[in-house]
């Protein structure tokens, strides 16, 4: 990725998302100033290292969607007491993390 230390900044700030709570993509680049740049966070994400403990997990898009593929994210989640909508998604409204 080409913006290491905005990368960095985004590890900083998923770090800080409590247990239980969850949020966007956009969320976190608004957070960090750059409220255009939510696809660089996703691909932050998406470039996580295994062994770094970040919780990415906590990290989805602005509708709740989870990451295609990820089926531990769903588990993960759930086991923080994350609610879902029946088909799948987060209910952002009861625990998204606005910092």
């Amino acid at each position: 990725m080409q913006h290491a230390g905005f990368q960095q900044d985004i590890y900083n700030l998923v770090h800080q998302i409590p247990h239980g709570k969850v949020t966007t993509y956009g969320q976190i680049a608004y957070m960090l100033g750059r409220p255009k740049n939510s696809r660089l966070v996703g691909q932050a994400m998406r470039l996580t290292p295994s062994d770094a403990s970040i919780p990415s997990h906590r990290v989805v898009n602005s509708q709740g969607r989870l990451v295609p593929g990820w089926s531990a994210q769903y588990d993960l989640l759930k086991a923080e007491g994350i609610p879902f909508t029946p088909n799948g998604n987060v209910r952002l409204k009861n625990c998204f993390w606005q910092g």
